[in-house]
């Protein structure tokens, strides 16, 4: 197997098996990948990212390179990818593409890990968007009914049931346009975040837009990542939605990320958009100062009522190609299987994990669409080798919270154990 060393990361090759016993193969590949993998110590600290098999390497790129040396400024994922680098990915074989996002999922996360998350729908209804997929617009006629912000115990029981389940994340959404304006909602918003941190839990919202000062006010009271899509590409965009500008939802990403909280930004897929739209997606988010923490993927779950009601459903191998594309281009990102995930069959959700994508919600429902419960789910990790994943595991989120953990002797919240492929093959 080669590699080479360059500024302290490896470089995965191709592994080719020259035993000439076919059934050695897969034994092969995988001990090579496996050992890659492994932390090193000492003066070899880190690997180079997987993503580079992917460039040219002849080919330069001024933003990544010093002026005087010519080589890499950053020991971090590549960035600043073109639309043409993205899709040339997107467009590979797909099995070729998901075998390569497997490659890079390994370099930066650990395999046998999917986070499980739960989503509360803290405010139903009566939003002034006219997002053609939601039901909650008040422009459409659904089943779905208005009504007022939840009180905060209520909200605290559900995260204590969900922490009790496994899940580590708790994510609330309100159905608003925005929370200026809101103060005493606001207030007890920020009075559920704190308390729901203080269980040890990751805490997540999607309340709409937000100014800067409520960004950091959110931050100050626990807040880990704030969750605000972009959809679809640029283009598309106007398509889809009419009452929130692209730039409005990149302003608030940018109050977020200025406050310090971990950023959850992704898309939908359904809407009727081209693949060039998907890779639009990708590079958009892939050209933010910083990566995502988190990119949710959704398969459009159609509702009655809504403007894309009739659209038809989103194939299997469209989703593969863009979590295993996202994969590679946002290599330390959380892909997030998130709404539509009950469409997919076990083998498909495997799949989708072997592309890269590890972490799921799970529990009673998603905002207004259907949800794997806890015990399908747990029980399907168990069936596949994976295990949850802690509180605060991911390196970017751990980064962010550190001054926070260091203050306190937080208890994180810690997933029921399930075994790992390693420790099954130990057992054996």
């Amino acid at each position: 197997m080669a590699s080479r060393v360059t500024r302290g990361w490896f470089l995965i090759r191709p592994v080719v098996n020259t035993t000439g016993h076919k059934g050695n193969t897969n034994a092969t590949i995988g001990a090579a990948v496996t050992a890659l993998c492994i932390k090193r110590t000492g003066t070899i600290a880190r690997r180079e990212h997987a993503t580079y098999a992917y460039e040219d390497q002849q080919q330069q790129h001024p933003t990544e390179l010093d002026s005087g040396t010519g080589k890499r400024t950053t020991q971090g994922p590549r960035r600043y990818w073109s639309k043409a680098e993205i899709k040339a990915i997107y467009d590979s074989p797909l099995l070729q593409l998901v075998f390569r996002a497997a490659q890079a999922h390994r370099v930066t996360h650990d395999p046998s890990k999917v986070q499980l998350c739960t989503l509360m729908n803290i405010k139903t209804g009566g939003c002034s968007e006219d997002c053609s997929y939601c039901s909650q617009s008040a422009r459409y006629e659904t089943s779905t009914k208005a009504s007022r912000l939840l009180s905060v115990e209520p909200v605290l029981e559900a995260a204590r049931r969900a922490k009790e389940n496994g899940s580590t994340r708790f994510c609330m959404g309100a159905a608003w346009r925005t929370a200026t304006g809101r103060p005493r909602s606001f207030n007890n918003i920020l009075t559920m975040v704190s308390e729901i941190r203080a269980m040890g839990m990751e805490v997540c919202t999607t309340l709409g837009m937000l100014t800067p000062e409520e960004a950091k006010q959110l931050k100050e009271a626990g807040l880990t990542a704030y969750n605000h899509n972009l959809d679809t590409s640029r283009e598309y965009y106007p398509e889809v939605i009419t009452t929130r500008s692209y730039d409005d939802r990149l302003n608030t990403i940018e109050a977020v990320r200025s406050a310090g909280i971990s950023v959850c930004s992704g898309g939908i897929l359904g809407l009727g958009e081209t693949d060039n739209d998907r890779v639009g997606l990708i590079w958009e988010v892939s050209n933010f100062e910083e990566h995502p923490e988190s990119f949710p993927v959704n398969a459009l779950v159609p509702i009655p009522g809504t403007p894309m009601e009739n659209n038809p459903p989103v194939p299997v191998h469209t989703l593969l190609r863009t979590i295993a594309t996202a994969r590679i281009v946002l290599p330390e990102t959380i892909i997030r299987l998130s709404a539509g995930r009950q469409t997919l069959n076990e083998t498909e959700q495997a799949m989708c994990f072997m592309a890269g994508a590890n972490a799921i919600f799970t529990g009673d429902a998603m905002l207004t669409t259907p949800c794997s419960p806890w015990d399908e789910d747990k029980a399907m990790m168990e069936r596949w080798g994976l295990s949850g994943m802690r509180s605060f595991e991911q390196p970017g989120v751990k980064a962010k919270e550190r001054a926070r953990l260091a203050e306190k002797d937080t208890t994180i919240a810690t997933p029921p154990h399930s075994p790992s492929l390693s420790e099954a093959q130990a057992s054996l």
